[in-house]
């Protein structure tokens, strides 16, 4: 848009400069002046407003990204020495001594030529897991491809580019102007709209994901090298690499220079799935719970029918069988109601605590990886959350969830047959009844209760089991 406008200006310019020159040749001097003056101007204009934004949007952008210089102490110490060669030459008018400076003046050269050809024609691949866990340690891999005929790549690096800091803008506001100022015992005597200057400072990037360097000795042309990176988070949330250095010392190491690939990544990593002390105090509990509320719905009997070889002894119903004068077998319908459901009530900012709340983040993740894999059918709820039965969108959500305010999702919860495992920050009095016989609780506070009876004092995390 500003090229478009910039061209529009500049073709209004010139269209002025030729009426002034047409009424120059016809004798008018103040027509003349007024549309040489009106070129001028818009050209002017032009110039200061668009051609800097549009050099520094191109030219210098792409400038720094290929051409990234850094001196290193031994290149440090070969110019230094360099220009006391050069000062003893001037001095002494010795030609033995200006050959010997020329000679170390094409090595910097050289080195600057050999530098980018080296790491020129070279793309790089990223190979990331597509499961990522706080905690867990997971392997990566960089493969560099070699695009030319004839130049190996020697000793070269993939490095994580350098952190830019966040960077601060002035914005133009709307304001209101006052005179004077508003206080509580007076009112101003004139107001009228005015705009204002702000400054405004933008959010920092999200994480790097690689920060070590990464060496490759040599790539022979043509071909391909790889390397294996270990990577490790320990926290969870959103990682993004937006761009890599392939960076090289060669061939003498005086500079360091470091090319940018413009190859962005993005990792979303779960909350930590280890089993932690509170998992193992609160899942005996919700299991017991669990099975007692299955065992009063789901041994409910499905039907009588005929014994088959493959059924258990067992479960033949000798009533039945001394009414029919055949075996009969009772049918119970536990294995298909197997239905939980993972509750995330998500507190708003300032009810809980940092570390509470991570805890409990990372022990609904840890229970719903566990239900999992124990033939569940599982189903999850949460503020905002609309990832359906899927257990990798439920574990996508808590590694992005931060404390929001908003309307509470036990609010929103109806009795279904799923039995809800529910973490909440609310208070116990404020949970409606319907859900006390089909729910167990855990809050996000200093103390775990379990039916009315304070079982242990700990550091995040609280537990209610209101079945009864």
């Amino acid at each position: 848009m500003r090229f478009i406008i910039a061209v529009l200006g500049l073709g209004l310019a010139f269209g002025a400069a030729l009426l002034s020159t047409a009424f120059a040749e016809s004798g008018n001097i103040l027509a003349t002046f007024a549309f040489a003056s009106f070129a001028l101007i818009v050209a002017g204009v032009v110039g200061i407003t668009t051609v800097p934004y549009l050099a520094r949007r191109v030219v210098a952008t792409r400038v720094r990204d290929v051409l990234d210089y850094d001196i290193t102490k031994e290149g440090v110490f070969y110019i230094v020495l360099t220009l006391v060669i050069g000062i003893a030459a001037l001095n002494t008018g010795n030609n033995l001594l200006f050959l010997v400076v020329a000679a170390m003046l094409a090595a910097v050269l050289v080195s600057g030529i050999a530098s980018w050809l080296n790491i020129n024609n070279v793309e790089l691949e990223v190979v990331l897991p597509g499961q990522v866990f706080a905690g867990r340690h997971v392997l990566a891999r960089l493969n560099l491809h070699v695009r030319r005929r004839f130049l190996p790549l020697f000793s070269a690096s993939i490095v994580a580019p350098k952190v830019k800091k966040a960077k601060v803008r002035w914005v133009w506001h709307r304001a209101m102007f006052e005179f004077p100022k508003q206080t509580t015992e007076r009112k101003p005597w004139i107001r009228w709209p005015d705009i204002a200057l702000e400054r405004v400072s933008q959010a920092p990037p999200p994480p790097h994901i690689f920060r070590d360097r990464v060496y490759f000795p040599y790539i022979p042309p043509g071909e391909s090298g790889y390397a294996d990176v270990d990577i490790f988070f320990n926290k969870r949330g959103r990682f993004v690499q937006n761009g890599f250095g392939l960076q090289t010392r060669f061939p003498f190491s005086f500079l360091v220079k470091t090319r940018i690939l413009p190859l962005t990544r993005e990792v979303i990593v779960y909350p930590s799935v280890e089993h932690t002390d509170e998992f193992f105090e609160v899942l005996p509990m919700i299991t017991g719970e669990f099975e007692t509320y299955m065992c009063g719905r789901g041994y409910d009997l499905y039907r009588i029918r005929e014994y088959e070889p493959e059924d258990s002894a067992r479960h033949v119903d000798w009533k039945s069988t001394a009414k029919s004068g055949s075996l009969k077998v009772r049918e119970f319908t536990r294995e298909d109601e197997r239905k939980l459901r993972v509750v995330f009530d998500n507190p708003g900012p300032g009810t809980v605590s940092d570390q509470p709340y991570e805890r409990a983040v990372g022990l609904a993740a840890s229970l719903a990886w566990h239900f999992a894999g124990e033939h569940t059918e599982l189903s999850f709820a949460a503020s905002g959350y609309e990832g359906g039965p899927d257990l990798y969108h439920f574990l996508e959500y808590l590694a992005l969830v931060t404390p929001k305010a908003g309307a509470s999702i036990i609010d929103q919860l109806r009795v279904t047959d799923d039995y809800n495992l529910v973490l909440t920050s609310r208070p116990r009095g404020s949970i409606p009844t319907e859900l006390w016989q089909t729910s167990y609780f855990i809050f996000m506070n200093d103390e775990i209760f379990m039916n009315d009876e304070r079982i242990r004092t700990s550091n995040g995390l609280s537990g209610v089991s209101l079945q009864k």
